[in-house]
């Protein structure tokens, strides 16, 4: 009977013996994470957030960010930042009113016009974003390909709908003579009947 608690006893320490992470002394061909360095300084979560966009880790920038906020407090590049996550994860109401913040904090910054621009867009308010972008591009002095880009796309969208608009009415090919039509709208044959 006395060799069940023994034999218990010698599991237990196998398995802590397996579970050895190598700690401080841990070689560098260790396939275990090194440990926490308390002397070591955080990377900015700007820095972070920004690294994590261009890969596409909308979510994990979304947190970098925060963290960032919490640190530096609500300044305009933490919102817009926060803005630009949040817009590129579908959060338009989330990230209009935070990018509208940092243009109250920062008027004068162009990127947050811009990203404004872009959202706008996004929401479809196309008259209000030509105008947040040619704002941008003033500010810029339209040194910035993305700027000059965004603001030729809400032009071209903004002169697409009024044109969109009149396609959607109803038009018929109406003969006066020999060789000559006139277009007419269907609504004014049926006033004319």
């Amino acid at each position: 009977m006395r060799l069940a608690p023994l034999g218990a006893a010698l599991s237990v320490l196998t398995l802590l013996a397996a579970c050895d992470l190598g700690g401080q002394n841990a070689s560098d061909g260790s396939p275990f994470a090194p440990a926490l360095d308390p002397r070591g300084e955080a990377v900015d979560g700007l820095v972070v957030g920004h690294r994590l966009m261009e890969a596409h880790q909308y979510e994990l920038a979304l947190d970098a960010y925060t963290r960032a906020a919490g640190q530096k407090g609500l300044t305009g590049e933490v919102l817009v930042a926060l803005g630009s996550a949040n817009l590129e994860l579908g959060r338009l109401q989330q990230a209009e009113k935070q990018l509208r913040r940092a243009i109250k904090k920062e008027p004068d910054w162009p990127e947050a016009w811009n990203n404004l621009g872009v959202l706008l867009i996004e929401k479809g308010e196309i008259a209000e974003a030509v105008g947040v972008l040619r704002r941008a591009f003033a500010m810029d002095n339209g040194e910035s390909d993305a700027i000059r880009d965004n603001l030729r796309l809400a032009i071209a969208k903004q002169e697409n709908s009024v044109y969109a608009e009149d396609l959607e009415q109803d038009y018929t090919l109406v003969r006066r003579g020999r060789g000559q039509y006139t277009i007419r709208s269907a609504t004014a044959d049926e006033a004319e009947q």
